[in-house]
């Protein structure tokens, strides 16, 4: 899926979710834009994480005054693709 991010420097997230019996999984997460560094770590943490947790973990998480950053906006991704 590819998800245009809103409110942060990362301007697009691509990430693949695949059936398997522990339910859906979260795989192969790219930021464009952004803090490069910090988000290939989001990518790597996330991987192979079930959907329903990664929403878990990172929605409602803020980057400085904004309402927003960009892991809530992968997590937001992940509810649009539920």
């Amino acid at each position: 899926m590819v998800y245009k991010t809103k409110g942060v420097c990362s301007v697009q997230i691509e990430f693949d979710v695949e059936d398997s019996p522990e339910g859906k999984l979260v795989h192969n997460v790219r930021y464009t834009g952004g803090c490069n560094g910090n988000l290939q770590g989001v990518g790597r943490l996330v991987e192979g994480m079930p959907v329903d947790e990664v929403i878990r973990r990172l929605e409602g998480i803020r980057c400085g005054f904004k309402n927003t950053s960009c892991p809530d906006q992968l997590a937001q991704a992940l509810k649009q693709y539920r």
